[in-house]
């Protein structure tokens, strides 16, 4: 069943009736679903619509596509990006992946490919992750001379631990769908053709328990993790701050032109 979204550019959305979810996939394939700040907007509207629609019990979110769930934010908003700029960004951007983390109805990402950066920070954000054999995950603003600023420095080391997160922030690496499982970034891997379905398995329980006692349930256990709003601000401070330095534009304009970035410390 098609939901009356019409107007939507950059996300699909579908209400699976009959199984009580809600299905957002984000319709960017051909820059791997990277995330601009139209996408968080319609995220955001989607969300809305959806915590008033009582058929849907829980939503998930995807990517279109075999290659990426999300390849994180849009790298040519930031060649002129300015700290002013950067803090208006991050009042959109943080806002979708807040509002999913406190949103009344579960979440769960399926991960069918790349998600890095931002892509990453957003399943973060979700309440359950499952990825397929093919995912591979991986915070690496550091190559383009910023520092995570959706969450990635808050929320990675609560759910691997702050040596590992230190680890991939500070490399930029990827790891594949088996490491992050084995570390606790995801909560299963599954092949690539059953993700869906194995999805669908894990809302299906979900969906015969009481939505209150499940809003309930996720209120107490993020309040299971103190502090996280004040260190999600000092990290909007420290990732607008990266836009006043050299390092980060030429970080960017180095991504976009397909070379090493030379980068110098100011």
């Amino acid at each position: 069943m098609q939901t009356s979204f019409s107007d939507l550019k950059f996300l699909l959305y579908e209400v699976k009736a009959d199984k009580s979810y809600g299905l957002i996939s984000i319709n960017r394939p051909e820059v791997m679903n990277a995330l601009n700040l139209e996408v968080r907007k319609e995220l955001l509207k989607v969300l809305d619509g959806a915590e008033k629609d009582d058929s849907v019990r829980a939503l998930v979110i995807t990517g279109v596509g075999d290659k990426a769930f999300s390849a994180g934010a849009d790298i040519k908003m930031f060649q002129t990006m300015t700290p002013f700029l950067a803090k208006e960004y991050l009042k959109i951007t943080k806002s979708a992946s807040d509002r999913i983390e406190n949103f009344p109805k579960p979440v769960i990402a399926a991960v069918n490919g790349y998600a890095i950066g931002g892509g990453l920070e957003l399943a973060m954000s979700c309440d359950i992750v499952i990825a397929s054999e093919e995912a591979k995950f991986g915070q690496g603003e550091i190559n383009v001379g910023i520092i995570p600023g959706v969450g990635g420095t808050q929320r990675l080391p609560r759910l691997v631990g702050v040596k590992k997160a230190k680890e991939m922030i500070f490399t930029g690496d990827l790891i594949d769908a088996k490491s992050a499982f084995e570390i606790g970034l995801v909560n299963s891997v599954v092949a690539k053709a059953d993700l869906i379905e194995s999805v669908e398995k894990v809302v299906a329980k979900i969906v015969t328990k009481s939505p209150l006692v499940l809003r309930l349930a996720k209120q107490a256990l993020n309040r299971s993790v103190a502090g996280i709003k004040e260190g999600l601000d000092y990290e909007s401070a420290l990732f607008a701050l990266c836009f006043a330095s050299k390092d980060q534009k030429e970080g960017a304009n180095a991504f976009l032109e397909k070379r090493n970035p030379k980068f110098h410390g100011d």
